[in-house]
C-alpha cells in the first residue's frame, strides 16, 4: 500500500508540473492584424485578451516566407534546410485553372511530398513526455499515410494535410481533403470550417483538461484565401483569387468600415477564428486549469491580401520584414508577466526548445535543434541569445544578424539598419560595405552548415 501511494504521489506531481500546452498558428496573418496594436480596424478581443494576460512580441520571426517550410520549423525546431522541408509542398498547376482527378491527385507533389518520417516533431517528443497530444486544423506535413499527424507523434487528428482547403466544401480545388485521424471525411461538408476546427479542438481540450496534461496543435488556415476556382476560371489561363470566406454575420461587422469587399471577408475571418480562440480560453477557465495552461499564438507567415503589413515592407512570399515577422503572443498567468511587450529577437525555432522546457523533457540527444528556451526572456529575466537568423526560397535569400538585415531577391535587395528603418526604405550597401560583406560571409557561412547536416528529403538529392 505504501508504494503504490508513493506511485500515486509520484504521478500527480508529475502531472503537477507539466502545464497543459496550447499552440495556435494562424495562415497569412499580418504582422498588425491585432486590434491591440490599434492601425486598422479588426477585430480581436480575444487576442487582445491573450495579450493584455501575457506578453506579446514585436521582433518575432518565422523560418520562411509561406506556409510548409514554416510550419516545419514550428514542428520540429529546425531550420527549413535541416529538416529537409524547404520548399513549399503544392501542385502547381492549380494556378492556372487545372482540376486533378482523384487518380492524378493521388501521384502528385501534394501527396507524395512530406516532411521526412526520420525527423521528430513536437508532437513525439511530448507524447513520450507523457502529453495527449492533439492535432486539429492545417496539416501541411504531407497527406501520405505516414506523413499524417497520427504517425508523427499525435493521438488526434481532424484537419486537412495540404496547403489550403475551400471554407465550405473542404476541397482543395475539387479534391476532398479533411482527415479524421487517417481516413479522409467528408462528415462535415458544408459547415464552415473554423467552426469545425473549433468544435474539435474543443473535443480534444474536454477529454483531457484536469486528467492528463495535454498539447493541442492547433493550426487555423484562417486567413488564408480559399483553395477555390471562381466562376470566370477558364483552364489553362492564370486564376483570379477567390479571396477569403467568412459567414456573413462576420462580414456585417465590416462592411460599414471597410469598402473592400475581399479585405472586409479577411478581417471577418480573422475575428471568426479569435471568437474560437475565446471558446478555448473560457473551456480552460472553466476547467480550472487556466494558471497550468500556456497558451501560444502566431501568424505561420506575413500577411496576404490583408490592406498591407505597415510599418513593414512586402508582404508574404517575400523576404521583406513583412513576410518573415509576424505576430506573437505568449500567455501563462503566474509564469508569465501580464501585459508585457518585448522587442527581444526571437523566432519560431525557440518554440520547441521552449515547449521541452516547460514540459520538464528533453530532446532525443542525437536532433540538433536550432533555438532555445525562450521562457526566460518572455518573464524579462533575460535578454536573448539570439544574434542572427538566415532564409533561403530557391535564389531569394536573406539575413538579420544584431540589427542589421540583407536581402539579395528577385523582389528587391539591399542592407537596412532594423533599429532605424524598420520599414526598409533606405539600402545601405554602397554606405556599409564591411557590413554588407560579413552579411554576406554569414549567409555563407551557414548555408555550408545546412548542407553539411544529415540528408532529409523531400527535395534534396541524395
Amino acid at each position: 500500500m505504501r508504494y503504490f501511494l508513493l506511485f500515486l504521489f509520484v504521478c500527480s506531481s508529475l502531472l503537477a508540473a507539466q502545464p497543459n500546452i496550447i499552440l495556435i498558428v494562424s495562415d497569412d496573418q499580418g504582422y498588425p492584424d491585432l486590434s491591440c496594436i490599434g492601425t486598422k480596424p479588426v477585430k480581436t478581443p480575444n487576442l487582445d485578451k491573450l495579450a493584455a494576460t501575457g506578453v506579446r512580441g514585436t521582433d518575432f520571426y518565422v523560418t520562411w516566407c509561406a506556409c510548409t517550410p514554416s510550419r516545419g520549423s514550428i514542428l520540429t525546431g529546425r531550420y527549413p534546410p535541416r529538416n529537409g522541408l524547404y520548399d513549399m509542398v503544392r501542385n502547381d498547376l492549380v494556378n492556372y485553372g487545372y482540376v486533378y482527378s482523384l487518380s492524378e491527385y493521388s501521384v502528385s507533389p501534394e501527396m507524395t511530398l512530406g516532411l521526412d518520417p526520420k525527423e521528430v516533431t513536437i508532437g513525439d517528443m511530448l507524447k513520450k513526455a507523457g502529453y495527449a497530444t492533439g492535432c486539429v486544423g492545417k496539416w501541411d506535413m504531407g497527406q501520405a499515410k505516414r506523413y499524417l499527424p497520427l504517425q508523427r507523434g499525435f493521438d488526434f487528428f481532424y484537419g486537412h494535410g495540404n496547403n489550403g482547403i475551400d471554407y465550405y466544401t473542404h476541397e482543395r480545388y475539387g479534391v476532398p481533403s479533411l482527415f479524421r485521424g487517417n481516413e479522409r471525411t467528408q462528415e462535415d461538408r458544408g459547415k464552415y470550417i473554423t467552426d469545425v476546427f473549433r468544435r474539435e479542438a474543443l473535443y480534444f481540450m474536454n477529454e483531457h483538461l484536469g486528467r492528463k496534461p495535454l498539447f493541442l496543435y492547433l493550426a487555423f488556415n484562417a486567413p488564408h484565401s480559399a483553395s477555390s476556382f471562381p466562376e470566370d476560371t477558364v483552364a489553362g489561363k492564370k486564376k483570379s483569387g477567390v479571396g477569403v470566406q467568412a459567414p456573413e454575420e462576420y462580414v456585417a461587422m465590416y462592411r460599414d468600415t471597410v469598402k473592400d469587399e475581399k479585405l472586409a471577408r479577411y478581417y471577418a475571418a480573422v475575428t471568426c477564428m479569435d471568437d474560437a480562440i475565446g471558446e478555448l480560453m473560457k473551456t480552460v477557465e472553466k476547467a480550472g486549469q487556466s494558471e497550468n495552461t500556456l497558451f501560444l499564438f502566431l501568424s505561420d507567415n506575413g500577411g496576404s491580401g490583408n490592406g498591407g503589413n505597415a510599418p513593414l515592407r512586402g508582404s508574404k512570399s517575400t523576404m521583406w520584414e513583412g513576410g518573415l515577422r509576424v505576430p506573437f503572443i505568449a500567455c501563462w498567468p503566474g509564469k508569465l508577466p501580464a501585459g508585457k511587450v518585448t522587442n527581444e529577437f526571437i523566432t519560431s525555432l525557440e518554440l520547441v526548445p521552449t515547449l521541452l522546457g516547460v514540459a520538464e523533457t528533453t530532446p532525443p540527444q542525437d536532433i540538433t535543434l536550432d533555438g532555445f528556451d525562450m521562457l526566460p526572456i518572455l518573464q524579462g529575466k533575460a535578454k536573448s541569445s539570439r544574434q542572427d537568423m538566415f532564409w533561403q526560397r530557391q535564389d531569394d535569400k536573406a539575413a538579420r544578424v544584431g540589427h542589421w538585415k540583407w536581402l539579395d531577391s528577385a523582389k528587391g535587395k539591399g542592407l537596412y539598419d532594423l533599429s532605424t528603418d524598420i520599414g526598409e526604405t533606405k539600402d545601405l550597401s554602397q554606405e556599409k560595405p564591411e557590413v554588407l560583406k560579413m552579411m554576406q560571409d554569414r549567409f555563407t557561412a551557414w548555408r555550408r552548415e545546412m548542407d553539411a547536416t544529415e540528408p532529409r528529403g523531400p527535395f534534396r538529392d541524395y
